[in-house]
């Protein structure tokens, strides 16, 4: 089934049912008034979530409206947690070769990379990318993240599938010329990683069909930058630690509560035909060919759109479609942004290992 959550003017939003071709909608607060609270009893809310789905795709409601991308909030606006990983390796490795080094160590083949992000808020589909530093170095990330139950602590790996309830994409908006002095301070990112937006959709993995296989998800992510291109990776290739070895690192040490998410990491591919999963991988290309990066960061006004469709070309999450915008109060006043040099140099910029 396919859920959402409609703007109400509350901070978690109304959760909605919506139809496979992502058409149309019908409240299902009566069921449970928020994602959050249904994932907190899924085993009994998630049967009459999927009969009501079921009904909405094959009988005509008098409940149905359309559904509108631009009025929904992420599906899961607040979470308890957001845990990204970084799963395909060939991301860090190009970095690392527009720096002069060349492999990786072992360790980052056998044991995954993850971080604490931004999980309060996560901005809805069709939300502004709003960075007060026009100059920050403003990427998109393309993603595909997971949401959890309840996960017990220390959970192996060939148990850990079966508490992943929900798929949703993510751009996951990094601040490039942030990330080298935070790295730098050995205590990970924090301002480097502001707030990024989810799908319009959440989908539980039954919707998925083949291209799932209870560990990666397979078929192409695409992302656009003002319209063009920017690439199309195949998820399921090239990826190092699967779903189930991300919930199982994650919970090592600490339970997972229900509305876990939990993220792969850039997609990207050992085949460069199929394009860069984000603007920084471009500029690596860039320096590893040329010497030069000539691909630009973001700037206010840019655009930005990721999707994934089935094999059958039918919608999968709807997309993510987002601007970047500066602060209402800068926009309003005509201020410009600080001198990013403040912030942090070019050499700086370019530092980025795995996210």
């Amino acid at each position: 089934m396919k859920l959402a959550t409609l703007k109400d003017g509350t901070r978690d939003g109304a959760l909605i049912v919506v139809s496979r071709n992502l058409k149309k909608a019908v409240p299902a607060d009566h069921i449970a008034p928020t994602l959050q609270a249904a994932l907190d009893d899924w085993d009994y809310l998630a049967p009459q979530l999927q009969t009501l789905y079921e009904e909405l795709n094959s009988t005509p409601s008098k409940r149905a409206f359309r559904f509108d991308p631009a009025k929904a909030m992420a599906p899961l606006p607040r979470a308890h947690q957001f845990a990204d990983g970084s799963s395909y390796l060939i991301h860090a490795e190009l970095i690392r070769r527009s720096r002069g080094e060349k492999e990786l160590p072992t360790w980052w083949k056998k044991e995954p990379l993850m971080y604490q992000g931004c999980s309060d808020p996560f901005l809805g589909p069709r939300d502004d990318i709003v960075v007060a530093d026009e100059d920050a170095g403003i990427d998109l990330e393309m993603e595909i993240v997971i949401v959890t139950g309840d996960v017990p602590m220390g959970v192996e790996r060939d148990k850990a599938g079966q508490y992943i309830r929900l798929f949703m994409l993510l751009n996951d908006v990094s601040l490039r010329a942030m990330v080298g002095r935070e790295l730098e301070k050995g205590f990970g990112f924090f301002q480097a990683k502001p707030p990024s937006a989810l799908s319009p959709v959440a989908l539980t993995p039954d919707e998925l069909g083949d291209a799932w296989d209870g560990r990666k998800l397979r078929g192409p992510i695409r992302a656009w930058v003002n319209g063009n291109l920017l690439g199309e990776p195949d998820a399921g290739d090239d990826m190092q630690f699967d779903y189930p070895r991300l919930i199982a690192h994650a919970a090592k040490t600490r339970p997972l509560p229900a509305g876990t998410v939990i993220g792969a990491g850039t997609v990207s591919n050992r085949d460069r035909k199929r394009g860069a999963g984000c603007l920084f991988e471009r500029r690596a290309e860039e320096i590893i060919k040329k010497k030069e990066a000539k691909t630009p960061f973001l700037k206010y006004g840019d655009s930005v759109k990721i999707e994934m469709f089935a094999a059958d070309g039918a919608p999968l999450f709807g997309a993510i479609e987002q601007t970047v915008a500066a602060p209402a109060k800068r926009r309003a006043a005509g201020d410009e942004a600080p001198d990013a040099a403040q912030a942090d140099d070019s050499e700086a910029t370019e530092a980025a290992t795995a996210e």
